[in-house]
């Protein structure tokens, strides 16, 4: 029976080693049809990591072959007074003292180990700020009545996905303290504005002149544009983080998944496949997610199915989302993981290069926008200004203004530009 049971597990070897071997055939046909380094460098990776499999599945295989044995050689009597004489001679090796027995290579390993130290790694513990124990202080009970009676749902589910290092307690205090200490600031502003007035020449602060119910009428929106605006930025805040979280996770994810099925064709335990991947760093942001699922089944107790149903709730990307949601299921009707990683890495994969030509394509739309309104429309413009000057026909502007006109108009242009690319960068993921 036990030779029996050898023989079945070189087969189970043998067939590990063909799957592994398949997948690195495909890889590597894959990789002849890329044209990015990015995406080179990761198919790379996981071939290495794939040949490494295969190197253990190979040395499992000799040793499950060296067991089975047959037939086994009696063993030789020795006897108990006979003495084993020792082949070679015992050479004592002394730190910095030169041996005729100690060959080089010998003397460079004592050297790396002589020099070699420990290195100490130190944590720190992240204190919360004084201005977010003030916030807490004052509005954290108000806060948590509004949490129990679930007004700020959507805010909080945005908070906990975008991997903010705030509790939505905590962010919610500092979001109404902000508020309030923007409305005094603006308040304060307001009163200013309604006695002085600032002006680009000096003085730059001068006395307002005119009656006191016009510029009320011109500075009292100071009072509630700054507040609004604030509170604004700080409840949509997390919303933005979480899409270019998103963006991210989906970057890396068609590539792990890959990782993942080479992983689970060693018929592993599924729960070791998300520590695996954790230990490579090959994503960190997926890193992030894989961390908080190992800790709800390790530090919680949560099996694992369980563990993947509440990450796909509370997960940034919806890709990941059905990629937990999809294991679960798989676990629970006792499918095949490989076959299951496998179907969706061709998937996601197909999906990636999808947006990737659209990416292509809207970047180049995007560049002839850009030749065509910071380039062709400033010129065409300064050409009608002067003609206008030159004839009397129109405004009549002198030429500084002129050129002020058109160096300002571009320069706003590239800001808005630069700020819309670099909002479609980090809401794709780049």
């Amino acid at each position: 029976m036990a030779i029996e049971g050898d023989i079945n597990n070189v087969k189970e070897t043998v067939s590990k080693e063909k799957k592994i071997i398949n997948e690195i055939n495909s890889m590597l046909n894959y990789l002849k049809n890329l044209d990015s380094e990015q995406e080179k460098k990761m198919i790379d990776n996981q071939t290495e990591n794939l040949k490494n499999s295969l190197k253990k599945a190979n040395d499992e295989l000799l040793k499950n072959l060296e067991e089975i044995t047959i037939k086994r050689p009696l063993a030789k009597a020795v006897p108990e007074k006979e003495e084993i004489k020792k082949t070679f001679p015992e050479k004592k090796i002394r730190f910095g003292i030169k041996s005729k027995g100690v060959s080089k290579l010998d003397k460079e390993i004592l050297k790396r180990l002589k020099k070699k130290k420990k290195k100490v790694v130190e944590k720190k513990e992240k204190k919360p700020s004084l201005y977010v124990k003030t916030a807490n202080n004052f509005f954290s009970d108000y806060v948590k009545s509004l949490i129990k009676n679930k007004k700020l749902m959507t805010l909080e589910k945005d908070l906990i996905r975008s991997n903010l290092n705030y509790t939505p307690a905590t962010y919610m205090s500092t979001l109404v303290f902000t508020v309030i200490i923007s409305a005094i600031i603006s308040f304060f502003i307001f009163i200013f504005l309604l006695f002085f007035s600032i002006s680009p020449n000096l003085p730059i602060i001068t006395r307002a002149a005119g009656g006191i119910g016009m510029r009320f009428l011109k500075t009292f929106w100071i009072i509630f544009v700054v507040p609004a605006g604030t509170l604004l930025f700080m409840y949509f805040y997390p919303s933005f983080e979480r899409k270019s979280l998103e963006g991210k996770i989906d970057q890396e994810l068609p590539f792990a998944t890959i990782h993942m099925a080479a992983i689970s064709g060693s018929m592993i335990e599924p729960t070791k496949i998300f520590s695996i991947i954790s230990s490579t760093e090959e994503y960190p942001n997926l890193e992030k997610e894989f961390n908080k699922l190992l800790n709800e089944i390790n530090i919680y107790g949560y099996d694992l199915v369980t563990a993947l149903k509440d990450r796909a709730i509370n997960c940034p990307s919806q890709k990941l989302g059905d990629l937990f949601n999809g294991l679960a299921t798989t676990i629970t009707s006792g499918g095949d993981l490989y076959d299951f990683f496998d179907k969706r890495s061709n998937s996601m994969l197909f999906e990636y290069r999808l947006n990737k030509e659209k990416r292509t394509k809207s970047a180049e739309t995007f560049m002839d926008i850009y030749i065509s309104v910071v380039i062709a429309a400033p010129m065409i413009l300064m050409l009608l200004l002067m003609m206008m000057k030159i004839s009397g026909f129109g405004v009549s502007l002198s030429t500084s203004m002129i050129t002020f006109l058109v160096v300002g108009g571009v320069s706003l242009i590239n800001v808005i530009f630069l700020t819309f690319s670099q909002l479609k960068q980090s809401s794709s993921g780049e």
